[in-house]
């Protein structure tokens, strides 16, 4: 839970104007180092370019004298007992009067006196505004794993998912509009945080804009862990995007598994050659498991669509073309055809006196198209209990 520790808004203890136009947000764990070096430029920044603001320290559990120092340089504290990135910043957003929340970390690898810069671009229209460091990055400021191998990787795979366009989508100086944070529905509370507010944002259509900075060598001990906090924003990437995890990859296994059934179910040769009953199973099972993961997609979609509030168009066209029975159908031809089959290989079975099975490729379709078709059947069940949540809400409309 948090709490907030009256301190003074200003140096001077006057009482703060309500609202302020900028909330500065600083989220903060043991920086005792640099904290009030920080508060302090933040203040000064504000005073020089004629911002009415505060300044909001989010002590994260610090052992150190950091909130003590906090509030003596003039900033209002919050304390957040919930460790996390994204939870300290949740906490201090929450606090936050201001129209604009200014971002950024209490370890001086950022300059307070980009404050104004961020502001402009909020009163010109923009409604999330990112540092780009990547240009100014001060030697020993950033590890090179990170500059040349992390940061343009994760960074990359972002937009490729999600084609954000943002150069920086890691860099801890931000500022957004406090009317979007509705909008934004952020939730992680660690490292990952970063990550969401892009996303949310270019999923919303929101209008984001870059600013050039440079970027310092911290102060003090670095609390990020490369390899755990990579992995982390890596995982929360493909989690939000069940295309790329389920549909894509689904789509391809199942594709290439029904090719390989029909031409090898149907007796014809390629690549030079005529393949056997083992060929056979490796596509059964390629299309099965397709099926599956694609189904796995969709239920990811609807989760996503029904509960979590995600707008996908091509989800929401799906959903607006096809029902419940389009699914029943098409799950039902292909079981129905897989038994036909398997009732002419049981005949014929029978008819020779229960010898040897003579129809083996035969059997392996129709017991492929068996298990495909009640994939099928099932998921589009459940994909239509997901989606209760909203046809209810449609009717209380």
């Amino acid at each position: 839970m948090s709490t907030v520790e009256q301190t003074p808004a200003s140096p001077h203890g006057e009482a703060a104007p309500s609202p302020p136009l900028v909330s500065v947000v600083i989220p903060c764990l043991n920086e005792e180092m640099n904290i009030e070096r920080c508060v302090r430029s933040a203040l000064a920044a504000l005073e020089s370019s004629n911002l009415e603001g505060e300044v909001i320290v989010v002590d994260n559990g610090s052992e150190d004298r950091s909130a003590e120092l906090a509030a003596a340089a003039g900033a209002r504290v919050i304390h957040e007992s919930r460790r996390g990135y994204g939870s300290a910043y949740l906490a201090g957003f929450a606090a936050a009067r201001g129209a604009y929340i200014v971002m950024a970390d209490a370890d001086l690898t950022y300059d307070f006196a980009e404050i104004p810069r961020f502001v402009e671009h909020l009163r010109s229209g923009a409604q999330l505004v990112i540092g780009d460091r990547m240009d100014n990055i001060k030697p020993g400021a950033m590890p090179w794993l990170h500059r040349y191998i992390g940061n343009p990787l994760l960074t990359g795979f972002l937009n490729l998912l999600f084609r954000t366009g943002v150069r920086d989508a890691h860099c801890g100086m931000r500022a957004l509009r406090s009317d979007v944070l509705d909008t934004l529905d952020l939730r992680t509370t660690g490292m990952e945080f970063a990550s969401e507010m892009v996303i949310r944002a270019a999923k919303e259509h929101l209008k984001i804009a870059e600013v050039g900075i440079e970027y310092h060598p911290r102060g003090g001990e670095s609390k990020l862990s490369s390899f755990r906090d990579g992995w982390r924003h890596l995982r929360f990437l493909l989690v939000h995007s069940p295309t790329h995890l389920f549909i894509i990859p689904g789509v391809v296994l199942a594709g290439l598994g029904a090719v390989i059934v029909a031409l090898v179910g149907g007796g014809l040769a390629f690549f030079g050659r005529a393949w056997g009953v083992h060929a056979l199973i490796g596509g059964a099972l390629l299309m099965i498991v397709g099926t599956q993961v694609v189904a796995l997609g969709l239920c990811a979609h609807a989760y996503g669509t029904y509960f979590m509030g995600s707008k996908d168009p091509w989800f929401d066209k799906m959903r607006a073309r096809f029902r419940l029975e389009h699914g029943l159908l098409l799950g039902g031809i292909l079981a129905i055809a897989g038994v036909v089959m398997g009732a002419i290989i049981l005949a014929s079975w029978i008819a020779h006196g229960f010898g040897s099975l003579a129809y083996e490729r035969l059997a392996v379709v129709a017991a492929s198209l068996i298990i495909v078709g009640i994939q099928i059947f099932f998921s589009s069940f459940l994909l239509s209990i997901l989606g209760l949540r909203w046809t209810g809400r449609d009717n209380a409309r």
